[in-house]
């Protein structure tokens, strides 16, 4: 009898300064789940929409631009056709498209953080990132085109024309390097984002597994009843 009292206490005392299989409290329970972003969760989902939200309002400023720019080419008759280099290759329509294709994932993303809405998130910004990269490149070369057809307009039948349309041009152009720049800027934002979530969530699922935060029934309870039986 005695001895069973005392296996009892030690039970006691074990169960009371915790054991691996009793239950955890819910401040145990919160240090033992790794929290990613630093429990900044809601700021970093409305970061993520403002920046989508951004890439959209980009997306249909150079669209109307290059419809611009096209309204400009029919409206000088196809001269000095090489102004519009940039509105032939058909960067601010495609490049447009992808651009709002990856700020709309960016706030669906924003607003349901699920593993699958940021990996497509992560991949049509690495896509867009691309793009814009394309673009700087294509309105490089159109502003040097400009620069060099500009000096020879003066040699043209009518030099007054071709100093507004290259002028015109040169304008509508470094205002679609500047939006392209911004959106390069955005995109490599939206990535260094997307892929700082996509590790916490790796980090989540290694240190939290599925079976970690469930609660058992420590089993000195039925041990100490079978006991005093």
């Amino acid at each position: 009898m005695a001895s069973h009292v005392v296996d009892n206490a030690e039970l006691g005392s074990a169960s009371a300064h915790g054991t691996p299989g009793s239950e955890a409290g819910p401040h145990q329970l919160n240090n033992s789940v790794y929290q990613p972003i630093d429990g900044s969760q809601d700021y970093q989902k409305g970061k993520l929409q403002v920046l989508g939200a951004i890439q959209i309002l980009n997306a249909a400023m150079i669209l109307a631009l290059g419809v611009f720019l096209g309204s400009l080419q029919y409206l000088f008759h196809l001269q000095r056709h090489l102004f519009f280099f940039t509105f032939y290759t058909g960067y601010p329509f495609w490049g447009a498209a992808f651009f709002c294709s990856s700020g709309t994932l960016s706030v669906v993303a924003g607003r349901k953080p699920t593993r699958t809405w940021i990996r497509k998130s992560f991949e049509m910004n690495i896509t867009s990132a691309t793009i814009a990269v394309v673009g700087i490149a294509f309105l490089s070369v159109n502003l040097a085109v400009n620069i060099q057809l500009l000096n020879i307009c003066q040699s043209s039948t009518s030099p007054d024309l071709c100093n507004y349309m290259g002028s015109t041009s040169n304008g509508m152009v470094s205002l679609l390097l500047i939006l392209t720049s911004l959106e390069l800027c955005v995109t490599i934002s939206t990535f260094a984002m997307l892929c700082k979530a996509n590790c916490c969530n790796s980090r989540v699922d290694i240190s939290s597994p599925p079976n970690s935060v469930e609660s058992r029934m420590p089993p000195y309870e039925n041990n100490s009843e079978s006991m005093n039986i």
